[in-house]
């Protein structure tokens, strides 16, 4: 599903002097386009075109887990809208978390369609590897860190691994800790089982990520210092891993995983200004 896109027409940007934008905002697990509801609404008063998408499966979209059967199925509310983008448009494709796969490979698959690919505190995955080996990577150092979220039967066997929902002292301790307590309470009644995929075919295939796409697309990550649901040492071990990559920081005091509730303004403006760069480059 889509939250519609609301913006100024062409005719008052351009009398104001203003770049009109089209934001594409792509959630992380278990979560769903509700959790952007903060920036996309200044994103709109600042007179700019924003798409929240939900994942297949996620948010208020119709299906049931078990029949998201694949990563490319999960994405695919993604991948179909930024294919239907009309010519000559150009989008920022903006990652939270885990969608950062699903906007790497809508990048792969239709560079001449993103203006930006903008991680923020999101999976960073680099060319020439595979999109599963950064939470590998993760995993394997911190194998007790998600607390109480659990790990629930795979009802699909074409599904392998098991669905995932985290638990309130996960979400309240390493993803709200700095959000208001209301978007808290929010998002434990919304938050959803999800599947990461982890093991999928596509998010092992070392040759996916290409120079020629998703490498060819200008790709900026947001590092959120006081960030515990993804370290900020380990936001720096990807960027590390994928030269290029331009950063933008938003500083300790404020901002947590959930940048776009703790933080809504910074994260817009800094949006913003992300894609003001590109149009005058």
């Amino acid at each position: 599903m889509v939250v519609d896109t609301i913006a100024l027409d062409k005719q008052q940007q351009q009398q104001a002097g203003q770049h009109c934008h089209h934001f594409v905002l792509v959630h992380g697990l278990c979560h769903g386009a509700w959790c952007w509801y903060k920036a996309a609404t200044l994103l709109r008063a600042a007179g700019h075109a924003v798409s929240a998408l939900d994942m297949a499966g996620c948010g208020a979209h119709p299906a049931r887990l078990a029949d998201v059967r694949c990563f490319e199925e999960y994405s695919r509310p993604l991948l179909d809208f930024v294919a239907a983008l009309p010519p000559g448009e150009r989008a920022v494709l903006v990652a939270h978390s885990h969608g950062g796969y699903s906007v790497a490979l809508a990048a792969e698959r239709f560079p001449e369609k993103v203006a930006a690919a903008v991680f923020v505190t999101a999976s960073l995955p680099a060319v020439g590897r595979s999109m599963a080996a950064a939470t590998d990577e993760f995993v394997a150092e911190e194998p007790d860190f998600f607390l109480d979220t659990k790990l629930l039967e795979q009802e699909n066997p074409e599904i392998p691994g098991n669905p995932v929902i985290f638990g309130p002292r996960f979400m309240a301790q390493k993803l709200y800790q700095l959000s208001p307590a209301e978007d808290l309470t929010l998002g434990l009644s919304l938050v959803r089982p999800a599947n990461r995929f982890n093991d999928d075919a596509l998010m092992r295939d070392e040759k996916l990520l290409t120079e020629k796409g998703y490498g060819s697309v200008r790709r900026v990550f947001v590092l959120v210092e006081d960030d515990l649901g993804i370290p900020a040492e380990f936001q720096r071990h990807m960027i590390a891993q994928s030269p290029g990559v331009e950063v933008e920081t938003m500083a300790a005091g404020g901002a947590d995983h959930m940048a776009m509730l703790s933080q809504p303004q910074e994260l817009a403006d800094l949006l913003v200004r992300i894609a003001d760069n590109k149009c005058n480059e």
